[in-house]
């Protein structure tokens, strides 16, 4: 029997959720479901289940760039994306290693969990500014992130331009801007600066929406893994998230993780 070929390759480099809905398990979860090989480069620890985070340790620097060698130099990747990345040293050690890589990279500048614990020291913003978003292929920032980075504040529609515009000042190639936390439709706006695309989808009646920024990330990585353009991987990767919020389910006393398996259930 001939060795089947491996499907295509993507690496995390985020911090782990004990309670499977975000991080690492989403986007190992989330990688599975959209037909590539999901690899991991584990940043931090956390205790963390539907009701919030009650703890987080962050790996030393020497353990994620072994993580990261030892997959990339054997195994090689096709598209990152990099999560959790709670101190300046990490987050420079990260932009570092990513910059010395040929493949596309997906940034979600993480910087505050669903349930508003900060997961990015102060320290490591300016780190995220200066190295980190430079070698970003798509920079996936929500509304908080995007006013921590950049100071923009979007209040409606019409300040997620303003808002990619702030972004891309500081280097990455593509910026898409979640419009998640306003009102009306789910409205994303993804541009590089010259091209702009509007990604509308209805808001589903749902608060169990943990693991919703990682899933996303990591669904555009796999996207740009398969060798889809960045619209195209952003337009597969909003679709695949839609079906994932809209199936979300109960779990625990808080909220509740999306369903990343949901096309298998449907």
């Amino acid at each position: 029997m001939t060795a089947r070929t491996a499907p295509p390759r993507v690496l995390t480099v985020a911090g782990s959720d004990s309670g499977g809905g975000a991080g690492i398990q989403a986007d190992l979860k989330t990688m599975l479901a959209l037909g590539t090989h999901g690899m991991s480069v584990l940043t931090a620890v956390t205790a963390q289940n539907s009701l919030g985070v009650q703890g987080a340790w962050e790996l030393p620097v020497e353990a994620v760039r072994a993580q990261y060698r030892s997959v990339v130099d054997d195994i090689g990747v096709q598209a990152v994306k990099t999560g959790m990345l709670a101190s300046a040293e990490l987050v420079e050690t990260v932009a570092e290693l990513l910059a010395g890589t040929d493949a596309p990279t997906v940034i979600d500048p993480v910087g505050v969990s669903k349930h508003g614990d900060s997961l990015l020291a102060a320290s490591a913003l300016d780190s995220v500014r200066t190295k980190l978003l430079p070698v970003a292929t798509v920079a996936t920032p929500n509304l908080d992130e995007v006013t921590q980075i950049t100071g923009v504040r979007v209040e409606s529609e019409d300040g997620l331009r303003r808002a990619a515009a702030a972004l891309l000042e500081f280097g990455p190639r593509w910026a898409l801007i979640k419009g998640g936390h306003l009102e009306g439709d789910a409205v994303d706006l993804l541009t590089d600066g010259a091209e702009e695309y509007w990604l509308r989808a209805p808001r589903h009646d749902n608060r169990h929406t943990h693991g919703t920024g990682c899933t996303l990330a990591s669904a555009i990585a796999a996207g740009l893994a398969k060798g889809l353009t960045v619209p195209d991987a952003v337009r597969a990767a909003k679709e695949y998230v839609t079906g994932a919020i809209a199936a979300g389910f109960a779990l625990g006393g808080g909220i509740g993780p999306v369903d990343h398996g949901w096309r298998f259930r449907s």
